[in-house]
């Protein structure tokens, strides 16, 4: 297949990754859902494109030195639909989602800039309520929007609203928060009920009922992330559990860090609406999104300080221990089912559903 601006045909030879990229030389929905597939578009196209620094740690955001102080620096690109839904909206998450990522590092958030990409013809109505919420999460989170940009695309060339932030945020002395941290004793611990903001957009994109209304759990975690660092300075790894869920966050650390992990499957706090919704449609909790909750990798004796800091913030009343860290296995996650078994927690390879955040 011809590359359509060149004439050339694609080179996938040099391609470490053998699919699903070379069997599919066009991008899909799949590439940006934060599984396997968007992994491999990384891996194989952006960074041999930009080259390794500071970008080849692939965290949530990177963790840069700037004189005497180091600082956190993060951005990130919002295309939900639809742009309002219960629980939040896209001007929520896309502060949110950036304030979340600058946490994952350990870093106290300070400056958001915002883009708007905007379809011509969408109500200028619907832009203010967005640019309200936007304003509203960010004083919320304690952040200050310094700089953006607008633009505005034809009529059929876009979703009505996309939204763009980068967040830079300050990293406290002695605080060394990445995936490459995470070691064999471990504890596993998630702040709360996972599920919730991909059930809620799914519910309201495809007009279904599960008996009662499911709420986004879209929020701010800086004030979690410093409670926990209060009382535990040497927090290994922190991961938002985004596209791709609690499995998808849970590979990426085991590979960064080169370790096993083991999760007890009864252990993982699953809420019933989000239970109900998953049985009817046959989708795992695990690898549903989140917008409001983290997963943690704390050293064995900082546990239980982390665990009770955590249920003392609003935000992580319901933190549990799900699992720990192990040498077996390193790079593989496996699931003990409330059976006896086990089985392996995969990076999924796409997104159960597309264009949550």
């Amino acid at each position: 297949m011809a590359d359509t601006l060149t004439g050339a045909a694609p080179d996938f030879s040099n391609w470490s990754c053998p699919l699903p990229l070379r069997d599919h030389p066009r991008v899909v929905m799949g590439h940006g859902g934060g599984g396997a597939i968007s992994a491999e578009l990384i891996e194989n196209v952006f960074l041999p494109a930009f080259g390794g620094g500071a970008l080849a740690g692939l965290g949530d955001s990177a963790v840069l030195r700037v004189g005497g102080a180091r600082i956190a620096f993060s951005t990130d690109s919002f295309v939900v639909r639809p742009l309002f839904f219960p629980g939040g909206s896209i001007g929520d998450l896309a502060v949110n989602g950036t304030v979340n990522d600058l946490a994952m590092s350990g870093a106290r958030a300070a400056y958001l800039s915002c883009g708007f990409i905007l379809e011509e013809g969408v109500e200028t109505a619907v832009v203010g309520l967005i640019a309200d919420a936007l304003g509203a999460a960010a004083r919320t989170a304690g952040v200050e929007v310094v700089t953006g940009d607008t633009k505005v695309v034809e009529a059929g060339h876009g979703d009505g609203v996309y939204l763009n932030t980068a967040g830079i945020g300050l990293v406290p002395d002695g605080v060394d928060v990445r995936p490459q941290r995470a070691r064999p004793g471990d504890v596993v611990i998630v702040s709360g009920g996972i599920g919730l903001h991909g059930v809620a957009i799914m519910s309201m994109r495809e007009g279904l009922e599960f008996g009662v209304e499911v709420e986004s759990d879209c929020a701010a975690l800086g004030g979690l992330v410093a409670a926990m660092l209060a009382v535990a300075p040497d927090l290994h790894a922190l991961r938002d559990p985004t596209r791709g869920g609690l499995a998808a966050s849970l590979n990426e650390i085991a590979a960064a860090s080169g370790t096993g992990v083991v999760v007890q499957e009864s252990a993982v706090p699953v809420p019933p609406q989000v239970a109900n919704a998953c049985a009817v449609l046959g989708l795992d909790p695990m690898y549903v999104a989140n917008e409001g909750k983290l997963v943690a990798f704390v050293a064995r004796e900082d546990a239980d300080a982390v665990l009770a800091a955590m249920r003392a913030h609003p935000l992580g009343a319901d933190a549990a221990v799900i699992g720990a860290c192990v040498a077996e296995h390193p790079g593989m996650v496996v699931a003990r089912t409330p059976l006896g078994g086990t089985r392996v927690v995969d990076l999924p390879l796409g997104e159960q559903l597309p264009r949550i955040c």
